[in-house]
Formats: structure tokens, C-alpha cells, sequence
């Protein structure tokens, strides 16, 4: 999925041996000696973690400055700095930007608290804690809570470390505090992400006065329920009762749903066992089946056909600038989440992975889902991507470095179909092209 621009630098080249040492690193010969190599490791993945925090602040100001340099606004000569970082380490755009953000903050205005990473004396999560509950505070007050709490965070746990560092900010300036919370309802937003066994975990970040009543509002309402008789348990009354309030429907179980199901037709009308997809969400074959067939709620589905030989989902496409709105779901479905390496945000934009005004297609082929913020990230100086075979795509980073995204792998695209199968689907992507 990565490759490097260039042999290895004398650098890269000791930091890719230690990693080979440690991997042949020979076991201790009693457990008093594994502890102490266990505890060494914790000391190093500290020490690593602080120098890895010091070359993103250098590479951030590099990346900054040379975009200024090639005439970019200021107030656009961060992007692409963060998502280069992700990439690098494997973590989604979002994950990225908060650690550039701290790392800066931890290398250059806390030194103590850094002093003390490198050290081996505390968690790269601990000294990144400190960055993240100080960086409200001027760099004088922030200095005053680094010098008063680095000495004590070996000591202290990551719940500690979160409540000292916002005590001690609190104490040196209260009314930037204060305002600090007043604006903090701006945050307030609603999420969902995929949960084991074919759950979901739908969050809500609210003011903490609004989130007391809500969930007050359903205890009391479940406490009713069951002092009446009801044979649900509490939570599970508690979570009926907000589905039904919020969609306006009489029960729970009768909310429409509109269900993006790639399921194989195996499963689907037979007894195949491939798991299904609903949103980029794997659900047993079963659950598939129930969910799409049920005769006591309004359904929709929507069939998509992979080709019986490369497992390519059926596509069309379009000489338009802008994509359809049924090549807009195609995408959807097909992709899942955003196509960026390592991210998973839910996709929000289309993609033209070859730019429309260099030349690129309004094609499938050349269509991507990404995330808001990665789609931003890919407009940076620098930055290039080139659609591939079979919804492939190679991103290449202002450094250089390539990136390859595939795909996910739908249910039953390396399922044997029938002769008949394979025949509808010829004539379904013939008349689609």
C-alpha cells in the first residue's frame, strides 16, 4: 500500500535495523527479566513517540513554509500537512490533524512535559493529554502549567494527567476557562460508526445541561414502561423510545429503512452463508436475509451485480462535468468510506480522482468517495492521484511517496456463479456501457 521515493537515508536505514533487532530480540531467561525488558520497550515506545512528535513539528514548518514560498495564501498553506502525516502513520485525516496540532504545541511550547517523553517517564497519550487540555492558554500560562506538572507525570495515570493539566489551566487563567466552555456548545454534533454483531453506536455530543434531560427523559420513560409491565430491559426501552421520538414512528421496529445492501444472491434467496454489506457495515448472512425480505417493514433494495469473472460491480459511464446521482451511490456503495489509505470517515464528496479540468472522466472508473476534509487535502500543491484498474487508486504526496487504495471486497465477488448467472450479467453490463 506505500511506497518510498528513494533509498534509504542513513537515518531511515538505523531506524528500519532496530526494528529488525527488536523483532529478533531473544527473550529473557526468567520472569523477573521479561518484566524489566517489558518495561524497557514502554521506555523506548516513549522515546520513539517524542522523536517521531519532534520530525512532525519540523516537517509541518517545512511543508508550511515551502507552500508559502510557492505563493500559496497563508490561510491555506497548512493543507495537505496533516493528511501527508496520516498517511505516514496510518490513522485517518481527522486523527492526523489533532496530532500535528499537539505535536507542535508539545515540542515547542511544553518542554518539560517533552523533556520528560523522551525520558521514558510517560505515555506519548499522557504528554499529548497536556497539549490538548493547555492549548486554549497563552504560551506564558501554558509554560506555568508545564513547569508545575511535568516533574509529577510519572506518576500519574492518563484520567490524572487529563484532570491536573485542566485544574491547573483552570486555576492560572478562570475567565479563559469559562469562555472556553461557553463556546464548547459549537462543538456539539451526532455520529455514527459501525458496532460488533451488526450494531451501531449513534453519539451524541451535546451541552451537558441538554444531554442530562435527554437522557433523563428516556430513564424516566423506561422506569414507567417497566413499572407497567413491560418485559424489556431498561436500556433496551431506552433505546426503542429514542428511535421512535426521533424518526416520529409508533415502534422502533417499524422505522423505514432504506437498506444499501450488497448481499450475494446465494444469500440473499437461498442458504449462502457470504456476509452481507449494509453501509460499509458486515452483517451475517442471516441477518442480511431478514433484513431485506422482513414482510412487517417498508423497504427499498437496491440490487447492484459484481461481473462474474473480475467481481466488478456493473457500472456506466457519463460524459457529464458532474457526476448523476445514481453514480454518486454507486460510488457510495462501492467504496464504503473514504478511499484516503487509513481514514474511514464517512464519505461526503465525489471524487474526480483524475481532475475534470485536467482531462479526467465523469466515470466510475475515475470517481472516488472521499471525506470532506481529504478531498480539501488533495487540492494542496503537490498532491496527485491516478485512477486504476478495478476502482484502484494511486496517490502520489507532494514527497513523493505512493499510496495505493482498493476497494473493499463485496460479498460474493469470488463466488462460482452459474452459467446462467454469468450470462445476465454479460447482458446487464453490455447494455450498461
Amino acid at each position: 500500500m506505500h511506497e518510498s521515493v528513494s533509498t534509504l537515508d542513513a537515518g531511515t536505514a538505523a531506524l528500519t535495523g532496530l526494528i529488525a533487532t527488536l523483532r529478533d530480540l531473544p527473550a529473557g531467561a526468567d520472569d523477573a527479566v521479561l518484566i524489566d525488558q517489558i518495561r524497557a520497550l514502554e521506555e523506548l515506545k516513549s522515546a520513539v513517540a517524542a522523536t517521531q512528535a519532534r520530525l512532525t513539528a519540523r516537517f509541518a514548518a517545512s511543508q508550511r513554509q515551502a507552500q508559502l514560498d510557492a505563493g500559496v495564501p497563508a490561510e491555506r498553506a497548512d493543507r495537505g500537512i496533516a493528511a501527508q502525516i496520516g498517511l505516514a502513520r496510518r490513522m485517518s485525516h481527522f486523527q492526523a490533524r489533532r496530532y500535528v496540532g499537539w505535536a507542535k504545541i508539545l515540542t515547542t511550547e511544553l518542554p518539560a512535559t517533552f523533556a520528560q517523553l523522551q525520558a521514558g517517564k510517560t505515555s506519548e497519550w499522557r504528554a499529548m493529554l497536556v497539549a490538548r487540555e493547555t492549548a486554549w492558554l497563552s504560551r506564558e500560562h501554558r509554560a506555568q502549567v508545564d513547569t508545575e506538572l511535568a516533574p509529577r507525570l510519572e506518576a500519574l495515570g492518563d484520567k490524572r494527567v487529563e484532570a491536573e493539566a485542566k485544574r491547573a489551566a483552570c486555576r492560572i487563567d478562570p475567565s479563559g476557562f469559562v469562555n472556553r466552555l461557553s463556546n464548547s456548545g459549537n462543538d456539539r454534533r451526532v455520529t455514527l460508526r459501525p458496532a460488533p454483531d451488526a450494531m451501531t453506536r449513534l453519539t451524541a455530543l451535546l451541552p451537558v445541561a441538554q444531554g442530562v434531560a435527554v437522557y433523563a427523559a428516556l430513564s424516566r420513560h423506561a422506569d414507567t414502561n417497566i413499572a407497567s409491565g413491560d418485559e424489556r430491559g431498561r436500556g433496551q426501552v431506552m433505546a426503542d423510545t429514542l428511535v421512535e421520538r426521533v424518526t416520529g414512528q409508533t415502534t422502533a421496529e417499524q422505522v423505514p429503512v432504506e437498506v444499501n445492501l450488497v448481499i450475494d444472491t446465494d444469500t440473499l434467496l437461498g442458504d449462502g452463508t457470504e456476509p452481507a454489506l449494509i453501509d460499509g457495515v458486515p452483517i451475517p448472512a442471516a441477518t442480511g436475509r431478514e433484513l431485506a425480505l422482513r414482510p412487517d417493514a417498508p423497504r427499498w433494495l437496491r440490487r447492484l451485480y459484481t461481473h462474474p469473472e473480475t467481481g466488478d460491480l456493473v457500472a456506466m459511464d457519463s460524459k457529464r462535468r458532474l457526476f448523476t446521482t445514481g453514480q454518486r451511490k454507486f460510488i457510495a456503495l462501492r467504496d464504503q468510506v473514504c478511499r484516503t489509505p487509513w481514514c474511514e470517515a464517512p464519505i461526503r464528496h465525489t471524487d474526480h480522482t483524475h481532475p475534470a479540468q485536467r482531462g479526467g472522466p465523469t466515470s466510475l472508473d475515475n470517481g472516488g468517495g472521499l471525506c470532506v476534509a481529504c478531498n480539501i487535502a488533495k487540492q494542496a500543491p503537490g498532491w496527485h492521484a491516478r485512477p486504476g484498474p478495478a476502482g484502484r487508486i494511486d496517490l502520489i504526496t507532494p514527497t513523493g511517496h505512493r499510496y495505493t487504495s482498493r476497494p473493499p471486497t463485496l460479498p460474493g465477488a469470488r463466488q462460482k456463479r452459474s452459467p446462467l448467472e454469468q450470462q445476465l450479467l454479460i447482458e446487464l453490463r453490455r447494455h450498461a456501457a
